[in-house]
């Protein structure tokens, strides 16, 4: 039997309203909070956080038969307002289908994040999975929410201007780190499942190695990477960088999702998001202002 539910959902988060957005939506910490419990591996086949696009994932499960899910983002406020359909289907027999609409906005020295799941039940027995997989959900999302970092910029450039400067390996490398640092570059490869080897060298000499080992890459629109303390090291965040057209020039997103939240205060202690805005300024540097 078939039927129709209203779910509702509710997060408060001590972090900015702006990093809360963003772990809700942007598809690299998507794909680390999205599954429900350690049993459950989420595989995103595509994902394309815009109006129209699509997020594809599977749920594997060992010993049960796939789940396939498919959104559509249909609205999209950047930090308040989305609005999506989900389909969810198994063995090609579509098994419910839902309009989830979620609202951010700040609370005291936090935000606040509240889901709404209109759920459409085709006699699958879905509506109590779907309470436990979001209540679970929402508590991931919380947690990676938690030791995420996001820097931005506005660039008086084209987003073709700025992807241009990004997505080559001759000029990233020339612009890439903070004021005062340089890059010295091992091997660099800019695709989805390349990579760039490279040090960071500082204005004293004290040199970093690193490792971004790339994604998925939607050109001039996002970038998806790890990052990992220089080659065979260990890997410490989970980053991205999208751009987005506005008035004027391109918005620039450097989000991080670090792998444990002692990592993420070592970070910040270390003054990684001034040091990031210092490198996307020389990135404005090159193409604009």
């Amino acid at each position: 039997m078939s039927g129709f539910a209203t779910l509702t959902f509710t997060r408060a988060v001590a972090v900015p309203a702006p990093t809360l957005w963003q772990a809700w939506t942007a598809p690299t910490a998507r794909a680390i909070w999205a599954a429900p419990s350690a049993e459950v591996v989420v595989e995103f086949l595509e994902a394309d956080t815009a109006v129209g696009g699509r997020d594809v994932s599977l749920c594997h499960v060992a010993g049960q038969e796939d789940i396939r899910c498919e959104v559509v983002w249909l609205v999209l406020e950047p930090g308040r307002r989305s609005v999506n359909s989900e389909v969810i289907s198994c063995a090609g027999r579509v098994l419910s289908a839902a309009l989830v609409t979620a609202e951010v906005a700040e609370q005291g020295a936090g935000a606040r994040i509240d889901v709404t799941v209109q759920l459409s039940d085709l006699g699958a027995g879905m509506e109590a999975g779907y309470r436990a997989g979001f209540e679970a959900g929402m508590g991931n999302l919380a947690q990676v929410a938690g030791r995420m970092m996001v820097i931005r910029r506005q660039i008086a450039a084209p987003v073709a201007a700025v992807w241009g400067a990004w997505w080559n390996a001759e000029s990233l490398p020339r612009w890439w780190g903070p004021e005062g640092f340089s890059c010295r570059t091992a091997r660099i490869d800019l695709r989805a499942g390349g990579d760039w080897v490279f040090d960071m060298i500082g204005p004293d000499g004290t040199v970093w190695p690193n490792h971004h080992r790339y994604g998925a890459v939607l050109p001039e629109a996002r970038i998806d990477y790890a990052l990992y303390a220089g080659e065979g090291g260990a890997k410490h965040a989970d980053a991205w960088a999208s751009f987005a057209p506005v008035a004027g020039g391109t918005e620039v997103t450097l989000g991080m999702v670090f792998d444990t939240v002692e990592a993420w205060q070592g970070a910040k202690a270390f003054g990684a998001e001034a040091l990031g805005l210092q490198t996307l300024g020389k990135l404005a540097a090159v193409v604009g202002r």
